[in-house]
């Protein structure tokens, strides 16, 4: 396709979703929102739980409203709303944008899970993983740093005093209410707060935003916290490069996004720090993942090298992160988001607007899910459609 066309159709698909979002009232479904319908109290233990979301995950029917499951909106959703719309805002100076997303940063303020020593946010359901259980509402850093950096963006552009304070509040959640553990020459932090859950791309989003968080606002506990998270991720690099997504026995695969997660986290890590061993890890972190996650075509892989599934998270996570890399790791990334966009534009985007979930080999997977495709792919695009403009993402 020629690079001619690349903006338009970029934009295109932008204005597609953007109208699905709207005529939707910015809500969808979730891979992973099961235990929202009335099954949830025939769910009995931890088997039952997972039963439960991993039918509703795979079934590519559209059941879910028979089973009492609904379209609702999610923090985490609304956190890459924020960031999609500041990045459309740069790109295209409409201060409509701007105010959709001070819009979204109000209400993600006032939609924090409560007692907890600062902003955070989790699921607007029940949750089950085969690591933990997470009742509704239950924050996770994951959810709380990716939300943490739409207030990080909105202050860079703004320098607003209301934004640096939503900062320290989430960095106070990160620092006084995850566990964090000593353990290969650093200190993991928790996945969430109802026990300890060492994950590496948890871990290190909480050490990303804590290390952009230092540079706004100069708290050396921030840098100090996260250059001991980074530690501990780094010394469990594996020789090609890749990270498991745990070191534990039952969480030890590589897949796409999450490793994008450490790399993203990584490089937030190193500009802050200026650490030389996170320097040559991202490096390696960086090759592994370009060689190893895309087809030639643009097509996106969950697994390395793996021709399906193709999930729309890692379509998206995969844009956005090259975006990122174009400018400080490798040029040719640049290109690269771009073909994974139109790739997925052209594979995945129904004429509503909307992004399928999934691709398999068995078929495709239509269901409209809300944070992990919809949100996730308005960002990144807009991204692609920044670097269009040649502005750093």
């Amino acid at each position: 396709m020629n690079s001619d066309y690349q903006p338009a159709a970029v934009l295109g698909a932008i204005r597609k979703l953007d109208g699905w979002l709207q005529a939707n009232a910015y809500q969808g479904y979730e891979p992973f929102d099961g235990l929202a319908g009335w099954l949830r109290p025939l769910a009995f233990g931890k088997l039952g739980r997972q039963l439960v979301v991993q039918f509703f995950k795979r079934c590519s029917w559209p059941v879910r409203p028979l089973f009492g499951i609904y379209p609702a909106t999610s923090t985490k959703a609304v956190g890459y709303f924020a960031r999609a719309f500041l990045k459309l805002y740069q790109a295209t100076k409409q201060e409509s944008y701007r105010h959709r997303a001070a819009d979204c940063l109000r209400w993600l303020k006032n939609s924090s899970s409560p007692g907890y020593s600062g902003l955070c946010w989790g699921n607007h359901f029940d949750y089950q993983t085969r690591l933990y259980y997470l009742p509704k509402g239950g924050p996770t850093v994951v959810w709380t740093a990716l939300s943490g950096h739409a207030f990080l963006d909105m202050h860079s552009l703004t320098k607003e005093a209301d934004c640096l304070r939503a900062v320290e509040s989430i960095g106070r959640f990160i620092l006084h209410d995850l566990e964090r553990r000593p353990q290969r020459g650093g200190t993991c932090i928790s996945y969430n707060p109802a026990g300890y859950y060492p994950v590496h791309n948890a871990n290190m989003l909480a050490a990303g935003f804590l290390s952009r968080a230092h540079r706004a606002t100069g708290n050396q506990e921030y840098l100090e916290v996260s250059r001991q998270a980074a530690a501990y991720t780094l010394n469990c690099q594996q020789p090609d490069g890749s990270w498991w997504y745990g070191e534990s026995e039952n969480t030890r695969w590589v897949d796409n996004w999450h490793t994008a997660y450490v790399l993203d986290s990584l490089w937030f890590y190193y500009e802050a720090s200026g650490d030389a061993v996170a320097a040559e890890a991202f490096r390696r972190g960086c090759a592994f993942w370009v060689k190893n996650f895309f087809l030639a075509d643009g097509r996106p892989t969950f697994y390395a090298g793996a021709e399906y599934p193709v999930d729309i998270q890692a379509a998206a996570q995969g844009i956005e992160t090259l975006c990122s890399l174009s400018a400080v790791y490798d040029k040719a990334c640049g290109e690269l988001a771009r073909r994974v966009a139109l790739w997925t534009i052209s594979n995945m985007q129904h004429e509503d607007g909307h992004f399928c979930y999934r691709i398999t080999k068995r078929g495709r997977n239509s269901t409209p899910m809300l944070h992990w495709g919809q949100a996730t792919m308005l960002h990144a695009l807009s991204c692609v459609l920044l670097q269009e403009k040649g502005k750093a993402v």
